[in-house]
């Protein structure tokens, strides 16, 4: 089977991500290819000797403006004439759309014979233009899949009657290996952060729906309750582009005056982009996803593969993931008392901490494989392959 994989941004961040795990762990029998626009995805593929062809790439967000809607459409226009181009170069099977923006370029490609699958994994803020974009995607894509339940949701009541398929992202237990990792050595290489009692991270893009305002304020908290507690805040300000959604370097800059406001700057490490992420998990005493919503938790699941108790949002897709009380808890986003009386509760507690730790790595080894992931995307393009043929008869 040759597949045609499409990416819309060359910024890897969690979507990109679960795309190269899934393309590295493909069988002989699948041949990918995957469009991309030059940048770090790219060059990240082809050190994992994946085949790439280039596209043009767009920033645009899904909010109408004067200036960048116009320009976002020119841009989609052009790779939707370059998907369609190496669709037919790669003689594809399949072609398959890593983003909501990338399934609108598979829509403008309009590639009738050959079944399009869109991985939908956001859920858009409410609006006519969400609900515009999902149903375009949804009436012309074979299949959708979505990274959860509730992503699969807000599809459906966008479009009712679209084809969607859930499949969870994985998580590589080869490389989020607890065993594999040495907790001391790890708190050490992270220099004084890693002599505290108690110590705390957040992993994602800063970005306002994250809510890594919410940890700084819980981290207060609990450092004014007498707790030597530390937090890490992996990740940058990804996308920074005017037409994005939130203003992220600003974003950023609010989050620094938040840290000083309650002089806390000897209890935050901005640890930027890493790649040490195992080492960096395997290292905390609690990992905390506090966004707003969260249409699947990447990381979450990482945590749970390090055995490191967990404090997520009660918002999306991490209480499909986790359940309260056993692999760590839910809370309410935006709610820093109640995610400072959670850590408590972990804080006070080592052995219900590492009960948790282990439920986790349980759940991790049942749940969200690579193997399982893979073995669920394959059956997706089976069924797709099929209804394609159908409809075509």
């Amino acid at each position: 089977m040759r597949v045609l994989y499409v990416s819309h941004t060359a910024v890897v961040s969690g979507a990109e991500r679960s795309l190269l795990d899934l393309l590295g762990a493909l069988p002989d029998t699948v041949r990918p290819l995957l469009a991309t626009p030059p940048g770090q995805l790219q060059t990240l593929a082809a050190q994992r000797g994946i085949a790439t062809t280039t596209i043009a790439g767009t920033a645009g967000s899904l909010r109408v403006h004067p200036l960048h809607t116009p320009r976002a459409l020119v841009e989609m226009a052009v790779a939707a004439w370059q998907v369609r181009r190496a669709a037919a170069s790669h003689k594809a099977d399949v072609v398959h759309a890593n983003s909501i923006r990338a399934g609108i370029v598979l829509a403008f490609a309009r590639l009738r014979r050959t079944p399009t699958i869109v991985h939908v994994r956001d859920c858009l803020p409410p609006g006519a233009t969400s609900k515009l974009t999902l149903r375009l995607v949804a009436a012309t894509a074979t299949t959708v899949i979505a990274n959860s339940h509730y992503t699969a949701d807000s599809v459906r009541a966008a479009a009712p009657g679209a084809r969607v398929d859930v499949v969870h992202n994985p998580v590589d237990l080869a490389r989020f290996d607890p065993d594999a990792i040495d907790r001391a050595d790890a708190r050490a290489r992270l220099g004084p952060a890693g002599g505290r009692d108690l110590l705390l991270g957040v992993v994602g893009q800063l970005s306002p729906w994250k809510g890594q305002d919410t940890a700084i304020e819980a981290l207060g908290l609990l450092c004014r309750e007498g707790l030597d507690a530390h937090l890490l805040l992996v990740g940058s300000a990804k996308f920074v582009a005017r037409s994005t959604r939130f203003d992220n370097n600003d974003y950023v800059a609010r989050l620094q005056a938040l840290v000083a406001r309650d002089g806390l700057e000897d209890r935050v490490s901005w640890l930027g982009e890493r790649e040490d992420v195992p080492e960096i998990i395997r290292a905390l005493d609690v990992l905390l996803l506090p966004s707003w919503e969260e249409p699947f938790g990447r990381a979450v699941v990482e945590a749970m593969a390090m055995g490191v108790p967990v404090v997520a949002t009660d918002v999306g897709g991490p209480t499909e993931v986790m359940q309260d009380g056993r692999e760590g808890y839910l809370r309410e986003p935006r709610n820093a008392p109640a995610w400072a009386h959670a850590v408590r509760l972990l804080a006070d507690s080592p052995a219900l901490a590492s009960e948790m730790g282990r439920a986790g790595r349980r759940r991790a080894e049942r749940s969200f494989t690579l193997q399982r992931h893979v073995t669920s995307v394959l059956e997706v393009y089976e069924r797709a392959t099929a209804a394609r043929g159908r409809r075509a008869a």
